[in-house]
């Protein structure tokens, strides 16, 4: 390929990875859900689904899961939705449960579908918190996927959705002590996203694993470090947790919950080195790096291709620098 058009492909690669990052691809999502049925997964501990798929107009972008874990004091709650409007959804969900007050919101990473309810929660005096490079992140991009998240899902969806700032951010790991109940908010360094994190409920052994991990659902591996996601993996396989609840994707045991996304992230790995020291193209990676044991996951025509891409390149320059 030559420089001119190894730029053009580049380019478009970038675009695509920005507008992918709100709305997948023209693969069917899931209908939308009914909004504001919380799930008990745990005493005290609940989750309000996502719909799977891709964002769009059919599911109002809200394709992320969200939580809440109750204590004899208050509520955490772990992300906020895709919209102003989502999360008020989400704030009535608690509010079907527990009069008692929501002390906290933690925003456990940087995907749209996580963190754009967050000024509904903070017009309510619900303090925001999430990690100091999440924020940045958040702050570096995250107006252009607002704008790009109104296209897909429609302005009528996005009324009164805005940009904020965290109240509170934090670095390593932190115990909160404001419900009555031991949680902790636990960051590995750089894995899945700089700055990701996960919520622990100690009671329970719930985990919300946020973009750590996703159930069904192929990881995307864009603002990934491997290396460090993999050692986080591990590093949340020490906790001893009973239960994770991905990003997307129904909760599960947690040893099958990280098996799942460690054993993709090593096939990703494995085969496009094969392919790339076979002598296969940055532009034919896409189609050569099939993974038919993971077809059946959602996304797989779109972030799976992405993923490949992008794991191309990341070899490339390692090997030009090794």
């Amino acid at each position: 390929m030559n420089t001119n058009a190894r730029r053009q492909w580049l380019g478009a690669l970038c675009f695509g990875m920005v507008a992918l990052s709100v709305s997948g691809c023209a693969t069917p999502s899931a209908p939308a859900a009914e909004p504001g049925h919380a799930v008990e997964i745990a005493s005290g501990v609940y989750v309000v689904p996502g719909t799977g798929g891709a964002a769009d107009e059919s599911n109002l972008g809200r394709i992320g899961n969200a939580g809440f874990i109750v204590g004899p004091r208050g509520v955490i709650a772990v992300d906020t939705g895709t919209s102003f409007a989502h999360g008020q959804v989400l704030l009535a969900s608690i509010r079907a449960v527990t009069s008692l007050p929501v002390r906290m919101a933690v925003v456990t990473h940087t995907r749209p579908e996580f963190l754009f309810g967050g000024t509904a929660f903070q017009r309510q005096g619900v303090p925001i918190l999430m990690h100091s490079r999440t924020a940045g992140l958040m702050a570096s991009r995250c107006e252009t996927c607002l704008k790009n998240l109104r296209l897909v899902v429609g302005e009528a969806a996005m009324r009164g959705t805005e940009m904020y700032k965290p109240d509170q951010q934090f670095d390593g790991v932190l115990a909160l002590d404001l419900i009555g109940r031991p949680v902790r908010v636990l960051n590995f360094g750089h894995s899945s996203g700089p700055g990701d994190t996960a919520v622990l409920d100690e009671s329970s052994g719930v985990l919300f694993a946020g973009g750590l991990v996703d159930n069904g659902r192929i990881p995307d591996i864009q603002d990934s470090q491997l290396g460090g996601w993999t050692q986080a993996l591990e590093a949340m396989r020490a906790l001893g947790a009973r239960t994770i609840v991905p990003g997307h994707g129904p909760a599960l045991a947690a040893g099958a919950a990280i098996d799942g996304v460690e054993r993709y992230l090593r096939t990703l790995d494995a085969r496009v080195r094969a392919l790339q020291a076979s002598g296969t193209s940055l532009l034919e990676v896409g189609d050569a790096a099939e993974l038919p044991g993971y077809e059946r996951w959602d996304q797989y025509d779109t972030i799976h291709r992405r993923n490949a891409s992008v794991a191309y390149l990341r070899i490339e320059r390692e090997l030009m620098f090794k």
